[in-house]
């Protein structure tokens, strides 16, 4: 099954209490997993940091990108008890580092997962860092090329990491459908050694299900309580009605794919009586005449020989009399 990943981010506004509470939706949301940033905003930010287009277009405007961030981290603690919320209520917890002293604090808390950003991708020194890691590690790759991934593959296989899952994205909040580009996890899945995702900014789920139907391994989609809460990401978030639908979506899509085998199912074979046809005669006809195609119709149900048998008729002679409708039988020709 496709494991989903609820991408909570930074959509608690600093609150852990909000926080829980996205934890708690997720899982009622039928999200395998929640994501949260763990970062501390004048550790990736500078002062004169200018917001991306969508975070002007849904925040303050006069406010810099780090006195925006800085509402929106959580600290050590908060990241403790998440965790443990995590556990108790049967939720995979993950969250994105942002710098080395990131990594470490997460690895202290046991964590069995990492999410890499899609701004890190072409941070080598911090990938190599984290892939010595030895844990399952999902990177977005917004921004990048192919020769962007394929230096992350080379570095995880380098330090003997086989745990890494490659998402799919377009780093645009909400991102065009035309831009979503489901057909390249098909090339990603021709990576030896990797898994392939896809995280998803589009507003509607047509791009997740594309990338369902394909046989991705995760889907992952911004989560938020509530859409109109102000920050950079809730209005491009889905809320937990939506959530849910998305995976009863993503579950049904699945059900639909079924397997790789051809042959009636159990539903058709109550069926194949009633829409498959037998052979029988078209019309009355006498004995010891010579049987030609047009003596032949093909009727339902399917209780007598196939038509696909009809060619062992054609040309005999028949041993007694037929009346219209009659199922054809072996035994109604001479034998010699």
């Amino acid at each position: 099954m496709t494991y989903i990943i609820a991408e909570a981010g930074v959509n608690h506004n600093g609150s852990l209490k909000r926080a829980l509470e996205l934890v708690k939706s997720a899982k009622s949301s039928g999200a395998n997993c929640i994501k949260f940033q763990t970062f501390k905003a004048e550790d990736i930010v500078t002062s004169s940091s200018p917001k991306a287009d969508y975070q002007l277009k849904v925040t303050e405007k006069e406010e810099s990108q780090l006195e925006m961030l800085k509402k929106l981290e959580l600290d050590k603690d908060s990241f403790i008890q998440i965790k443990k919320f995590c556990e108790k209520n049967s939720i995979d917890f993950l969250s994105t580092p942002y710098n080395f002293e990131d990594v470490d604090f997460l690895c202290s808390l046991n964590v069995d997962s990492l999410k890499i950003a899609s701004g890190q991708i072409t941070e080598l020194p911090f990938i190599e860092f984290v892939a010595k890691k030895n844990l399952k590690t999902f990177i977005s790759t917004g921004m990048a090329y192919l020769s962007d991934i394929m230096k992350v593959v080379e570095i995880f296989k380098k330090a003997g990491n086989q745990n890494l899952i490659i998402l799919q994205c377009t780093t645009n909040y909400p991102s065009r459908i035309e831009d979503a580009n489901i057909n390249v996890i098909k090339t990603l899945k021709n990576i030896k050694g990797i898994n392939v995702g896809y995280s998803d900014h589009v507003v509607e789920n047509y791009a997740c299900l594309a990338a369902v139907s394909i046989g991705v391994h995760t889907i992952e989609k911004h989560f938020t309580l509530d859409k109109n809460l102000p920050g950079p990401d809730h209005s491009s978030s889905l809320n937990p009605k939506e959530f849910k639908k998305l995976v009863e979506e993503i579950r049904k899509v699945e059900i639909a794919l079924g397997s790789y085998h051809k042959a009636p199912s159990a539903s058709e074979e109550k069926n194949i009586f009633g829409m498959k046809r037998s052979l029988l005669y078209k019309n009355g006809i006498k004995k010891d005449t010579i049987l030609k195609i047009s003596d032949f119709a093909f009727k339902r149900p399917f209780d007598g020989l196939s038509p696909n048998e009809v060619k062992y008729f054609i040309g005999q002679k028949l041993n007694k009399d037929v009346e219209k409708d009659t199922k054809v039988d072996y035994s109604d020709i001479y034998t010699k």
